[in-house]
């Protein structure tokens, strides 16, 4: 027996048929699903200190579970002293099974470890059916260890599905349990 993840369980048993349901799909297929997790982490100092770039790698690997690597500056800056090619921050693209393990800890762990915490805002969507969440500090996942961390910084969490607009990508992600504020006021 292989293990799935119990979120991808649940979109096969029951966010897929209720999509299917309120949308009037006339086939499964049309349904939208999530298609990968791209979590992206701007690195700033890391012009003059280059251990900034392996420590955001470390951290960025604890977090998804998956290897992370640096982002290149695409030209020459000067007045940031930021030449082509120098890392410039740290990405990695979850996709499968690690996609909504990551998702699962976002939605049950991290996220209302976050100080004063009232749900995410819904204006992320960019009009094509993709949200993107940005986090403050890295600290709120569980995987870091709060002693060892030399910097605090914040990543944006974006999330690509196959939805055709925002209102199908936000009711399945509002299905996946992301907590969106306007949610707990209506209901």
């Amino acid at each position: 027996m292989t293990y799935v993840p119990r979120l991808k369980t649940k979109y096969a048993d029951e966010i897929r048929s209720s999509l299917k349901e309120k949308f009037q799909y006339k086939s499964v297929m049309e349904v939208p699903k999530l298609q990968k997790i791209s979590i992206n982490q701007g690195v700033g100092g890391a012009t003059t200190d280059k251990k900034l770039i392996e420590n955001a790698i470390k951290e960025m690997t604890t977090i998804t579970g998956q290897q992370a690597v640096a982002t290149l500056s695409k030209k020459d800056i000067s007045n940031f002293k930021l030449r082509k090619g120098m890392p410039v921050g740290v990405r990695v693209t979850l996709r499968d099974n690690t996609m909504f393990e990551f998702l699962d800890r976002l939605v049950a762990v991290a996220l209302p470890r976050i100080r004063d915490f009232k749900g995410i805002n819904d204006k992320g969507f960019d009009g094509r059916g993709n949200y993107t969440l940005g986090v403050t500090e890295q600290i709120i996942f569980p995987e870091i260890n709060i002693d060892q961390i030399n910097k605090i910084a914040g990543m944006d969490i974006t999330f690509v599905t196959s939805a055709k607009t925002d209102v199908e990508a936000l009711e399945l992600l509002k299905q996946f349990g992301l907590p969106f504020k306007n949610q707990q006021a209506n209901g």
